[in-house]
């Protein structure tokens, strides 16, 4: 039996037979899923792409992205999902992304309505579903993009704006930080390139990153230092005795 070693972020070690590749789940929304991006698929996919290349890593990618999902729907299928994604018998998979949140910080029906998710119980739902993820095995967490709050409202009723999305997004940062769970705030780098910059990546609802944007989306995964590891374990024999 051979492990490789996970960044000083995770505590746990992901456990592999042999060189066989990993087995990742990405849970979440529409992010996850990729809709906007009728061309590539969303980052997620491009990732699992990316990773059946001849001379990659070798992972296997499941996409378990829901569109409109909630954290609280996402904590309901986390183990569910985990425990029928394992592909060889008492096999399970050795990572969990999540992406999440967006959808809990809207304010329905006006601006100044409530939050689909109240901030509170929103807080202790991000503490739940890391500490529930991390029992199963190493959790990465890929934050959420800025909107372009002139197209709001979405479908009519769904009032995204800054301001929630970064309370949230901070609850969600402090609460990885606390559980040493790597974090990419996607949220404050979207943010720094400006609004010309995002406007040209998010689609005409504008909610959701379009084909550029989740190029761009993907070339932060794969600068991140948390994903570096998994791009490398195969090649650069990350595994000892």
């Amino acid at each position: 039996m051979q492990a490789f070693v996970t960044p000083s972020t995770m505590q746990p070690s992901v456990v592999s037979n042999g060189c066989q590749p990993l087995k990742i789940v990405a849970l979440g929304d529409s992010l996850v899923y990729g809709f906007g991006d009728p061309e590539g698929g969303g980052w997620v996919e491009q990732l699992r792409r990316w990773w059946m290349l001849p001379a990659s890593a070798g992972h296997i990618v499941y996409n378990l992205g829901v569109r409109g999902d909630r954290i609280q729907q996402v904590a309901q299928r986390l183990e569910v999902e985990f425990r029928h994604r394992g592909e060889l018998r008492n096999r399970v998979p050795d990572l969990i992304i999540l992406s999440v949140g967006v959808n809990d910080s809207a304010r329905l029906s006006r601006p100044n309505g409530r939050n689909y998710t109240e901030f509170g119980i929103f807080q202790s739902h991000i503490t739940s579903l890391l500490e529930q993820a991390q029992q199963l095995c190493p959790v990465l967490f890929v934050g959420m993009v800025p909107v372009d709050e002139a197209k709001m409202p979405f479908l009519d009723c769904f009032y995204y704006n800054h301001g929630d999305q970064y309370r949230y997004k901070e609850a969600i940062r402090l609460a990885c930080a606390k559980h040493r769970i790597p974090y990419l705030d996607i949220f404050h780098k979207w943010m720094e390139r400006g609004q010309a910059w995002r406007t040209k990546r998010l689609s005409n609802d504008g909610l959701h990153p379009n084909t550029l944007g989740y190029q761009a989306l993907f070339g932060d995964v794969m600068a991140w230092e948390a994903i570096a590891p998994y791009n490398s374990l195969m090649s650069d024999h990350f595994f000892h005795e």
